[in-house]
């Protein structure tokens, strides 16, 4: 019998990369806070491109199921 050797794929990689590099996952997780309240201010101050948002949204899934 021959011994399985492990399988590095890119998901193993990146698990590993996170692992080494907390500084560089700290500043990711501070980056997609920015980018959640400058959303919610967005929304806060935009409700009618908020729904117009949604709408687009909607319809761009239905041609998706329909297509």
């Amino acid at each position: 019998m021959t011994p399985i050797a492990p399988r590095i794929t890119l998901s193993t990689m990146a698990l590993r990369l996170q692992r080494l590099d907390p500084e560089r996952r700290r500043r990711r997780l501070a980056l997609l806070v920015e980018l959640a309240d400058a959303k919610a201010l967005r929304e806060r101050l935009h409700p009618r491109r908020l729904r117009a948002d949604r709408l687009r949204e909607l319809i761009a899934n239905r041609r998706r199921i329909a297509g």
